[in-house]
């Protein structure tokens, strides 16, 4: 199959355009909305799409789906301006005490997630609505949706094309999702940054407000809970802890999950996610530089997050610490000191579906995630003593 993508390569390439004129025409035409009422994610996108096309060395299937997914992203903003005109209701929606899951990748947190989200209480973006949000879901049709089987169908032909990275993270249209997905929209987030080799995009990042991007994610769960509401959000993503200042200026009275894991172990973990997926995407796999890459940033996370969790003054009721260790061991003893400390009810219903959940996510249902520190050129002794602070303010216990 990849023999045969890389004998069209040459003579399908300029039809697959990264040009921003493109882009925007393509997902004005699609989504039928001709102008769009936001332009602040220009710089962004500029930015983005110079990094793809001189840094990433795309090969074919990366340029198609990183150009399918930026018009997909576009599409989704077009739409959403012109669901928000017509329907006045979605801007008065209350975004009330959410709940987010943040910490270590590759820490438990999916598998939470999964489990909070089988009480009806709690409502979790699914990927399909993620994906496919306008018009908002309906809670009539939220089971039988039309996009639920599009963006199945969508997800069947990852898992083809992938069938190692459902070891590391299951996908599937019905499965809660990441906010990265939302945040994604804005083109200021990390989605880009995990798939592709864009360095220049991701110093860029770095230095920008994260504010706004938060503010778009509002106006997300707005649309999505316009027809179709819980009685609290319950959402995930690494990636909140180093924007942790950001998501509390948008959520004032958001509660925290706080995963913890062996630094050693999630590091080889998440190396291994990002170079399956720039393998995948083109020729930017180099394990000695994505290794340096996940390492660097999981530090300045983890120092960003906990500065802004320090500096928090409601941190005692807002903050719960999760060993992924306890995780694994007592989930369902999990779910009850969660519930507990945050003063929630668990019901009967609640915890029997938890229970169907555990019984049918079995660990390494597809087989083990194997990887290494030593493959992606990490030093045990730098690293042990690059995160010595974590270790000794959150002593975390193996639990891979």
């Amino acid at each position: 199959m990849w023999a045969g993508i890389r004998l069209v390569d040459g003579h399908a390439r300029p039809f697959v355009s990264l040009s921003r004129v493109n882009l925007l025409a393509s997902a004005q035409r699609c989504a039928g909305v001709h102008e769009f009422e936001d332009l602040s994610f220009l710089d962004g996108l500029d930015c983005l799409l110079h990094s793809l096309e001189g840094e990433a060395r795309l090969n074919l299937f990366g340029q198609i789906v990183a150009r399918k997914r930026i018009i997909r992203l576009l599409m989704n903003r077009l739409a959403m301006e012109r669901d928000r005109r017509r329907y006045p209701e979605i801007a008065a929606q209350e975004i009330r005490s959410p709940i987010f899951i943040t910490g270590l990748p590759r820490g438990g947190s999916t598998l939470l997630h999964g489990l909070l989200a089988q009480d009806p209480a709690n409502r979790v973006p699914l990927a399909w609505e993620l994906l496919e949000p306008s018009p908002p879901p309906e809670r009539a049709s939220y089971e039988s949706d039309p996009r639920i089987a599009s963006v199945e169908r969508q997800m069947s032909w990852f898992r083809m094309l992938a069938p190692e990275f459902r070891k590391i993270h299951t996908v599937g249209a019905r499965r809660p999702e990441e906010c990265v997905m939302i945040l994604a929209h804005s083109f200021l987030g990390s989605e880009f940054c995990t798939m592709f080799g864009v360095p220049s995009y991701q110093k860029w990042l770095e230095r920008q407000d994260l504010v706004p991007p938060y503010l778009l994610h509002r106006r997300f769960l707005q649309h999505l809970q316009s027809r179709h509401a819980g009685e609290r959000w319950v959402l995930k993503a690494p990636t909140h802890l180093l924007n942790l200042r950001a998501l509390l200026s948008v959520y004032p009275d958001a509660a925290v999950i706080m995963t913890h894991r062996d630094p050693f172990e999630v590091l080889g973990s998440e190396a291994s996610l990002q170079m399956t997926l720039r393998r995948m995407f083109g020729d930017t796999a180099e394990p000695i530089t994505i290794g340096r890459e996940v390492t660097e940033s999981l530090a300045e996370a983890i120092r960003k997050g906990l500065e802004a969790r320090d500096d928090d003054c409601d941190a005692a009721q807002r903050y719960f610490d999760l060993q992924y260790s306890d995780l694994l061991a007592d989930p369902m003893g999990v779910a009850r000191r969660i519930y507990q400390h945050f003063d929630l009810p668990l019901t009967g219903i609640a915890e029997r579906r938890m229970r169907a959940f555990l019984a049918r996510s079995p660990k390494d249902k597809y087989g083990a995630h194997e990887y290494s520190l030593g493959e992606f050129g990490l030093d045990a002794a730098t690293e042990r003593e690059r995160y010595r602070g974590y270790h000794e303010r959150f002593p975390v216990q193996a639990g891979r």
